[in-house]
């Protein structure tokens, strides 16, 4: 890097952050007033100048980040508002999952995982450790190719086969184990078979001797949001005391019905 390159650098980064800090001071000024403000009361009362403020409003409203109406008003813009719901629900659905997690993890001794996707990945959101001695490595924020897991199949089970293969063509992984299957078109076919049968299982795709048993998260229209799943052994996959597959699938059950999300019957 030469000496210029070196200079500018970190000024072209404060300028960022410092754009980003303005963006932030007009979102919470309209946020504390509530109501529209014009661009001259946000900038008095953010204390910038006007021409700034007026150039990140203008950068904000394009971006739907903002909203200006016909008497140059300006106030929270849509984009906000979509970004608002994904959290809520977010919120919504831990706040859901959490009791049943813990439930679960007690009922069947193992690790329970709350599951979601990122993405082409899988993400582990919340965790409870079984009572047991098995060792799970994946925590909460993990995250694994979509390929690899039970909850992965789920997630996106309810997307049409097209919008499937184009997903799984681009994120599939050969997985540690060489076990995953990595074709997309059977793996678009089992993603919408397992979603259908409500119950998904991996043994020995990510790690050896390691098994998952995932049941999905669904709204009333199918869509899977999250996934309920047991970490167990390989062996114990289809022990029947307790019933772990069983013991998951009225765990998600339960979970969509806190959600006030219609049961459906499944296999």
């Amino acid at each position: 890097m030469s000496d210029i390159d070196s200079k500018t650098e970190p000024a072209a980064r404060r300028s960022r952050t410092s754009g980003i800090d303005r963006a932030l001071q007009i979102f919470d000024h309209l946020q504390r007033v509530e109501q529209a403000s014009t661009a001259y009361e946000i900038a008095r009362a953010v204390g910038a100048p006007l021409s700034t403020i007026y150039a990140i409003i203008d950068d904000l409203v394009e971006k739907d980040l903002l909203d200006r109406d016909s008497n140059g008003l300006i106030w929270l813009g849509p984009r906000l508002y979509h970004y608002g719901l994904s959290y809520a629900r977010s919120l919504d659905l831990l706040t859901a999952a959490a009791p049943e997690m813990h439930e679960l993890a007690r009922q069947s001794g193992e690790t329970v995982q709350v599951c979601g996707r990122d993405q082409d990945m899988m993400v582990v959101l919340a965790m409870e450790d079984g009572t047991g001695q098995f060792n799970v490595s994946s925590r909460v924020g993990s995250r694994s190719p979509l390929n690899w897991t039970a909850s992965g199949r789920l997630l996106v089970g309810h997307l049409p086969e097209d919008e499937l293969l184009t997903i799984f063509a681009r994120s599939a992984r050969v997985s540690p184990t060489g076990r995953a299957e990595t074709d997309p078109k059977v793996l678009a076919d089992n993603a919408h078979e397992a979603l259908a049968q409500g119950l998904s299982i991996q043994a020995g795709e990510s790690d050896f001797a390691v098994a998952c048993i995932a049941a999905p998260v669904q709204d009333p229209s199918g869509r899977c949001h999250a996934t309920m799943s047991i970490v167990v052994p390989e062996h114990k996959v289809h022990q029947k005391n307790p019933d772990l597959i069983a013991l998951v699938r009225d765990s998600a059950r339960r979970v969509e019905s806190r959600l006030g999300w219609t049961r459906r019957q499944r296999g």
